[in-house]
């Protein structure tokens, strides 16, 4: 993913962190990351620790979490990937991404320990830290050099084995686990939950997303072996009720301390009012050992949250939608939140997906919500050919309802006259959703200028 502009240094600094190991790619040790961190005096440990894993909602809930914490005075730090424009936005203070400046600054601190890493690694016959492990060695020097009260920290991949899994969190949050990156976590979902149940520390406090009842008993045993404390959605916490709202929605959320009634919360669908639950809960076991919070301040952490890339608005009449769904989970969750929230005559897809995703499961279940659509790609190079996906997208909607273009944005464009020709030629009723994947998503945020 670009870099989105910045100065020639950040790009520069950039281009170097991205010769690296991909992200996607990695070897399973913590013993890089570790060594790095010794070396810079251990900073993961001067702050407490939120830590989020789960398959789909975890950038989202993170968002939440760090938005209560600031709302309650508190100095936060925001680690969360993959980025959407830039990869400053990576690293947040207080809700804001590191500058330009200072992205290059936290590279030149910490590049003489990384360096001294990658040479004991490779003489050892391993490889170099990889991308995600340098912006995660960054990501908490920052957090300790400004210096922060608490660092709400997401798992890149996984949990277990993933580069952030060196923190010792206060409290674990799991969002709900579904197949996702399974040449790496497994393809069974016990072997999945496994591998996110790993981010589980001894007396922690786990704040635990409704999960299948094979993926729950594998994170409670992990629980159990840990001493950790559970907070279950479905037992000790809950979606009470929501109703569709202008922008939004309102939510009334139980958890053990309290009933919060009537939040207004500015994104859209069930998977959002369940990530709010979780991050209300995880802040109340952070901040007041399970005690409730303050209403007027959860009403005001609540009432400015956005998250961008998900069930984004980037243009009206006609409306044109960006989401970064990339799994079937992600796509159901997607699915059920725009019928909820969107009244369209007529929607039209427009849909890139990364080669090592199911792109027929994503296609099928886009396939219900879609009057047709449009297969392009983003200019990732895991992106899908786009032939082969038009393929693929024929088998699903049948051949009088699939185009390929592609270039995203004229693919696009596309799909504006295609959403507007089934409406009369009027804007009001026509809506175009673009969605498939991450890389999708903030291209398509580019296109339409937002920051």
């Amino acid at each position: 993913m670009s870099v989105g502009g910045g100065s020639d240094e950040l790009r520069e600094v950039y281009a170097g962190i991205l010769e690296r190991m991909p992200e996607h790619d990695f070897e399973y040790t913590l013993d890089r990351v570790l060594e790095v961190c010794d070396l810079l005096g251990n900073p993961q440990r001067a702050y407490r620790v939120v830590h989020v894993t789960g398959t789909n909602g975890k950038t989202s809930t993170s968002r939440m979490v760090e938005q209560l914490l600031r709302e309650h005075g508190l100095r936060t730090g925001r680690f969360t990937s993959p980025h959407l424009t830039s990869v400053t936005e990576r690293i947040a203070i207080d809700g804001e991404p590191v500058s330009d400046e200072r992205f290059v600054e936290l590279w030149q601190d910490v590049a003489p320990y990384v360096h001294m890493v990658d040479q004991r690694s490779q003489e050892r016959g391993g490889p170099r830290l990889s991308f995600f492990e340098v912006l995660t060695v960054m990501a908490f020097a920052a957090f300790a050099d400004a210096p922060v009260d608490v660092a709400v920290v997401e798992v890149g991949l996984g949990g277990r084995t993933d580069a952030t899994n060196v923190v010792e969190a206060d409290v674990a949050v799991i969002t709900p686990i579904a197949h996702d990156h399974e040449r790496w976590l497994g393809h069974e979902l016990v072997d999945i939950a496994g591998e996110k149940a790993g981010i589980i520390k001894d007396g922690t406090t786990l704040v635990l997303a409704a999960q299948r009842e094979d993926a729950e008993g594998v994170v409670l045993a992990a629980a159990a072996e840990r001493g950790a404390r559970v907070l279950r959605e479905g037992v000790d916490l809950e979606v009470v009720e929501r109703q569709v709202a202008v922008g939004g929605q309102l939510v009334v959320l139980r958890t053990q301390a309290a009933v919060y009634a009537d939040i207004f919360l500015p994104l859209h669908g069930a998977h959002q009012a369940q990530n709010s639950l979780l991050a209300l809960a995880a802040v109340e076991a952070l901040l007041r050992d399970g005690g409730a919070l303050s209403g007027p301040t959860v009403e005001a952490a609540f009432g400015a949250m956005d998250s961008p890339g998900r069930l984004e608005v980037v243009r009206r009449s006609p409306t044109v939608l960006v989401d970064a769904a990339h799994n079937p989970a992600g796509v159901e969750a997607l699915s059920s939140a725009v019928q909820e929230a969107f009244t369209f005559a007529r929607l039209v897809g427009v849909v890139g997906i990364l080669e090592d995703k199911d792109a027929e499961q994503v296609l099928a279940g886009l396939e219900p919500l879609l009057d047709e659509v449009v297969v392009t790609r983003s200019g990732s190079p895991r992106a899908h050919d786009v032939d082969d996906l038009a393929e693929i997208a024929r088998d699903v909607f049948g051949e009088d309802r699939v185009h390929a273009v592609e270039r995203l944005d004229e693919a696009i464009s596309l799909a504006v006259e295609l959403s507007e020709g089934g409406t009369d030629g009027s804007p009001t009723g026509a809506g175009v959703l673009v969605t498939g994947s991450v890389t999708m998503a903030a291209e398509a945020r580019l296109l339409f200028g937002r920051p």
